[in-house]
């Protein structure tokens, strides 16, 4: 870069090719790095080659076309080597070979080529790439790389931040706490149980996630393996092309056009947005739960709440959540809608639009590692929970006129209009322990109903609420 270079705005230009444009090549590197062993623009070129030897290999060993022998096992081996050594001059060089072919997987093809002679396999050359259209070449491949991203990265990170949730939750199982409908206080609930909502709602969706069944296909231009029996009539090609599917550790699609469908990721994509949606609805719980006081942030040592307010200590962590959630839906969403339709054999939508499935992946991710750090920087502020619901016994009024309908159905007099008498003492008005009690008494209750009510507070009113958080714990 030379300092002499000026923009038309007369700043200095920095484009020379080694600065990252968006942030998760940049800022958010070090938390989506792991993305690029499987998304990358590099990561798709590997598999191609990966799927492309592995289909030379299969065809040698079934022994598919006249003349093919299995090959020896430092062959294969030498033809493997040419998936495990690629590195950053292999993208070089395929750069270089795609810049005359104009064409991403012809490339590929010849860059296989060219190491074959070093195998005593020259006279195998048009072998490579054999029935092919890119398209088998390329749906494979991609389904490759989703599948071991979703595996390695997104499905541990998502399952992560589940257990830390559960954590955090454990630690306000028996935290009763004012619950809040509408934002008006309303029956109590347990810290816990709250947090195991979300807990719940979240790993029901990475189930309906590891459901998934990647699908793959290899059957030539237009899905009926023409090319195929015409130059090898005999073989059982749709067999071959099942088997070598699930050689690669795929489902098997027997029935598509040039493209395989790409329904199997609409429905990945649509799993991972509703976890999302449900982890975007954690964020602004936990995040409006820190607003009134109920968690306190621990303060990371030397940084900086805000720029110009010493004392605070800004959720940043769930707002970072909030943006990359919303960034990451829109992309997948995008993708679940325009991978499904492609016009008549082949369009080359999809093309574009799958190249833009690890940008999703990450803003996802990222998401995921914010939350993360943000729930394990959280104390609960016990005295604040109790506090409130210090502060709010007319939510009692629900369980008062609870009793008095079961009272009135078990023959007790003077039961008459509950809901009503408990709306006349408690809407729109504050009532403080000893109003309500004084209340109670007058009612002319049983005396085991009478009892229970007289023991009962805003603390205790919480029902089996601890007990719930089991069910997310055991999902």
């Amino acid at each position: 870069m030379s300092e002499n270079t000026l923009l038309p705005s007369g700043r200095i230009d920095l484009g020379d090719g080694t600065l990252a444009l968006g942030p998760l090549d940049g800022r958010y590197a070090s938390v989506t790095a792991p993305l690029t062993n499987y998304l990358s623009e590099a990561a798709l070129n590997r598999d191609r080659i990966h799927v492309e030897v592995e289909w030379f290999i299969y065809l040698c060993e079934h022994r598919v076309l006249p003349g093919l022998e299995p090959l020896s096992d430092e062959q294969k081996q030498g033809l493997r080597a040419i998936v495990t050594d690629f590195n950053a001059d292999s993208v070089a060089e395929l750069a270089e070979i795609e810049a005359v072919t104009v064409h991403d997987v012809k490339a590929v093809e010849y860059y296989i080529g060219r190491r074959l002679p070093a195998l005593g396999l020259e006279h195998l050359v048009p072998l490579v790439h054999f029935g092919c259209t890119s398209e088998d070449i390329n749906n494979l491949s991609y389904a490759l790389g989703i599948k071991d991203a979703f595996e390695n990265v997104w499905l541990p990170a998502a399952q992560n931040l589940v257990q830390v949730l559960l954590d955090l939750a454990e630690e306000g199982r028996n935290v009763p706490m004012l619950s809040r409908t509408h934002g008006q206080p309303a029956t109590p609930s347990t810290l816990g149980k709250e947090l195991g909502v979300l807990a719940w709602r979240l790993k029901r969706q990475i189930k309906h996630a590891q459901a998934t069944e990647f699908l793959g296909k290899i059957n030539g231009a237009t899905g009926t393996y023409s090319a195929h029996y015409a130059s090898v009539p005999t073989a059982d090609w749709q067999q071959i092309s099942r088997g070598f599917v699930e050689h690669l550790g795929l489902t098997w699609n027997p029935l598509t056009t040039q493209i395989e469908s790409h329904d199997w990721q609409a429905e990945l994509y649509s799993d991972i947005a509703h976890f999302n949606r449900v982890l975007h609805n954690l964020c602004t719980d936990v995040w409006s739960y820190i607003s009134i006081g109920f968690f306190r942030q621990i303060p990371v040592a030397g940084a900086t709440g805000s720029s110009t307010m010493p004392h605070k200590v800004n959720p940043i962590r769930f707002e970072n959540a909030e943006a990359n959630l919303e960034l990451s839906n829109a992309l997948l969403d995008s993708l679940a809608s325009t991978l499904v339709t492609s016009r008549w054999q082949r369009d080359l939508t999809d093309s574009s639009a799958q190249r833009n499935i690890g940008v999703a992946f990450g803003h996802s991710v990222l998401a995921i590692s914010n939350v993360v750090k943000g729930l394990q920087r959280l104390d609960i502020a016990t005295d604040t929970i109790s506090a409130d619901l210090d502060a709010n016994w007319e939510v009692l009024a629900e369980a008062i006129q609870m009793v008095m309908r079961a009272e009135a159905i078990a023959g007790v007099e003077g039961m008459e209009n509950p809901y009503e008498r408990l709306k006349e003492l408690t809407r729109g008005h504050r009532v403080d322990a000893a109003r309500l009690k004084e209340f109670v008494a007058g009612l002319g209750l049983s005396e085991q109903a009478a009892a229970r009510l007289s023991e009962l507070t805003p603390h205790t009113y919480i029902g089996v609420a601890p007990t719930l958080l089991d069910h997310a714990k055991n999902a």
